[in-house]
């Protein structure tokens, strides 16, 4: 299982998940260590972010619908100020 997934979905099916009903985070442009102990699910709807992981360097953008799974640890690289809706399983 990757740690990271990326997906893109229409805006219906995002409306289906409920994401737009999810709370929303945003971030200047910065760079800092994170640890994942629970899932988290996101829809980035502004920025650019350079997460690295050990084993790859993950680049997501606006538009992406991305899962960080359990026990990641990494690296966040915000390049373009963020600003997503987020929810953790």
């Amino acid at each position: 299982m990757k740690n990271i997934s990326i997906e893109n979905f229409s805006q219906k099916e995002l409306e289906e998940k409920g994401v737009f009903n999810w709370p929303i985070w945003t971030k200047d442009i910065s760079k800092f260590d994170w640890s994942y102990d629970i899932t988290e699910q996101c829809y980035i709807i502004e920025g650019e972010i350079i997460v690295k992981t050990k084993d790859e360097n993950v680049h997501i953008h606006a538009g992406d619908f991305v899962t960080f799974n359990k026990g990641l640890d990494c690296v966040w690289i915000i390049k373009k100020k963020v600003k997503k809706h987020y929810n953790f399983l």
